[in-house]
């Protein structure tokens, strides 16, 4: 099902939000993709320019409207700041499934917000869109997407070699899986 409106619903967990990125969040989006620690795993290199967070939500904006990319800036609650996105890209409805992607600001690594962040996408994904399957494309040496993930349930399927190459290096992919059936079963006390 795609959804309709001008933008993404905001979807809340007990403390952070996903909601619709805007201007507003430009500062945020940049200090948190042209961090080289935050993107030491991801598929491009770290952001050089304030102007290329801006770029990043119309480009957001304009992949939503097409609905193959849905992106939400991940807030936290206590303080309204925008400390990370997630993403459900590649959507495709008539296979029922996605990729989820997540970034998050070094300063709020190791807090769960990024459980509870991964977990509401998810639940939209099967709930809201109707979707089967998720993918995950990680980093092999991205240990903690990896621990995230194997808790949430996703089941890891393969390893494609080389399947990246950022900033001169080569990275290769683990991919993991989830299914509707599988999450809708899973004890989530």
């Amino acid at each position: 099902m795609a959804l309709t409106g001008d933008r993404l619903p905001e979807v809340r967990a007990q403390r952070v939000a996903l909601r619709w990125l805007t201007a507003a969040d430009t500062d945020d989006i940049f200090r948190i993709y042209s961090d080289p620690e935050v993107m030491a795993y991801w598929s491009t290199v770290p952001m050089k320019e304030r102007a290329q967070a801006g770029e990043l939500i119309a480009s957001v904006h304009r992949l939503y409207a097409e609905h193959s990319l849905y992106e939400w800036g991940v807030v936290r609650l206590e303080d309204e700041r925008t400390i990370g996105t997630l993403t459900l890209a590649s959507i495709d409805t008539s296979n029922k499934r996605t990729e989820i992607g997540f970034a998050l600001a070094r300063d709020a690594w190791g807090q769960g917000f990024m459980r509870e962040a991964v977990t509401a996408g998810i639940d939209f994904a099967f709930d809201t869109l109707g979707l089967q399957r998720i993918e995950a494309d990680v980093d092999p040496d991205n240990a903690a997407s990896l621990r995230l993930l194997d808790t949430l349930g996703f089941v890891r399927e393969g390893l494609l070699r080389e399947r990246w190459r950022v900033g001169g290096g080569v990275q290769d992919s683990v991919m993991l899986g989830l299914l509707r059936r599988e999450w809708t079963a899973r004890d989530r006390g």
